[in-house]
């Protein structure tokens, strides 16, 4: 049988640039060699790009792969469809399809995607529209809404109209309530998130969430806790059990995300089997609206009243063997392997 040209692209410009070392380490443990040639493909955080002649998934996983052995490369934007090494013979390698393990800014929020369909190689995951809509959370918020989804009530700030602070505060305690969280509009795995009870952690806040992009969230406090739900497909859709996130902390933060720092994950989630139909059905739903394929994580919360509203869509959620997408996929009958092989056959539908 003839093997499946696969790229796997990681790393990048990004704050997540460690957890998707940790993806794709565990990730390529788990490829089938007898089914895939496998071609690591990584992105430093300066936006260099190298093709990894010796690959040594230790060496991603620690950061340590940038050696002797890479190679400067690109993606040939040409009739054969692969990468372009730039190596004295501009060696060509052709690929059959293309499985990114970035997350946040420059690799989940269609930029990538786009050079992906430039280069015309079939890819895992969300095609641009879908990546760049589902990673900024107000579009996520205005799509939704529409879609009659119930999202938290919230108010979107630019840098540009941040002069006067006090008054953006004022006017969010009326319209929101003394507790607030705050959110960088296009970040992910809780950079710059925070929540605030008065105005000098709103202002300290505000300053913070600036540092990653130029338009933020303020949304009101949900009083509850979040679950999350996978979603895998294209024209038919397979979801998996709910889970829930049990934490000490105000919020599920990067340390309590990939540490468990004060945190516990159930799967299935602690909720009523109607509550479970309920977040199943609305995770579906999300994932039409937003237009996603191959997979996505849905996240959402139970309220206090019980019930539930959409908080955000993950379209390249961790990937690692013990990470909450796999996690709660394997209830719906697929190991990570099979995962893998399923991502890839959909991504070459």
């Amino acid at each position: 049988m003839k093997k499946i040209r696969l790229g796997v692209i990681f790393g990048g410009k990004s704050s997540e640039y460690s957890v998707s070392l940790h993806s794709v380490s565990s990730l390529l443990r788990h490829c089938d060699p007898d089914k895939y040639e496998i071609n690591c493909i990584g992105i430093t955080q300066q936006g260099t790009w190298y093709y990894l002649q010796k690959p040594d998934f230790d060496k991603i996983e620690h950061d340590h792969w940038v050696d002797d052995t890479v190679v400067e490369m690109c993606l040939s934007l040409g009739e054969k469809k692969g990468i372009i090494l730039f190596d004295e013979k501009r060696t060509l390698k052709e690929l059959d399809v293309i499985f990114p393990v970035l997350h946040g800014k420059n690799g989940e929020d269609g930029t990538l995607q786009g050079y992906l369909e430039l280069s015309q190689i079939p890819y895992v995951g969300c095609n641009v529209l879908s990546s760049s809509c589902v990673m900024d959370k107000e579009f996520t918020h205005i799509l939704c809404e529409h879609a009659h989804i119930p999202c938290a009530p919230y108010i979107c700030v630019y840098k540009r109209d941040a002069k006067d602070l006090k008054k953006i505060y004022e006017d969010a305690v009326s319209e929101l309530g003394n507790v607030l969280f705050i959110k960088p509009c296009n970040a992910g795995s809780s950079y710059g998130i925070s929540k605030v009870r008065n105005y000098e952690e709103f202002v300290k806040g505000m300053e913070e969430a600036f540092q990653h992009d130029s338009k933020i969230l303020i949304e009101k406090n949900i009083e509850g806790f979040e679950i999350g739900c996978a979603v895998l497909g294209n024209d038919e859709l397979v979801v998996g059990e709910c889970d829930e996130i049990c934490t000490e902390k105000d919020f599920f933060d990067f340390d309590a995300k990939y540490e468990l720092e004060a945190t516990h994950i159930y799967c299935p989630a602690r909720i009523t089997k109607e509550q479970s139909e309920i977040a199943k059905r609305m995770a579906m739903k999300a994932y039409r609206v937003m237009n996603c394929s191959g997979f996505t994580r849905v996240d959402m919360f139970v309220c206090k009243d019980g019930n539930i509203i959409l908080n955000e869509l993950n379209t390249i959620p961790g990937l690692t063997a013990t990470s909450r997408y796999p996690s709660m996929i394997s209830h719906a009958g697929y190991s990570f392997s099979q995962l893998i092989d399923r991502l890839i056959e959909l991504a070459m539908e």
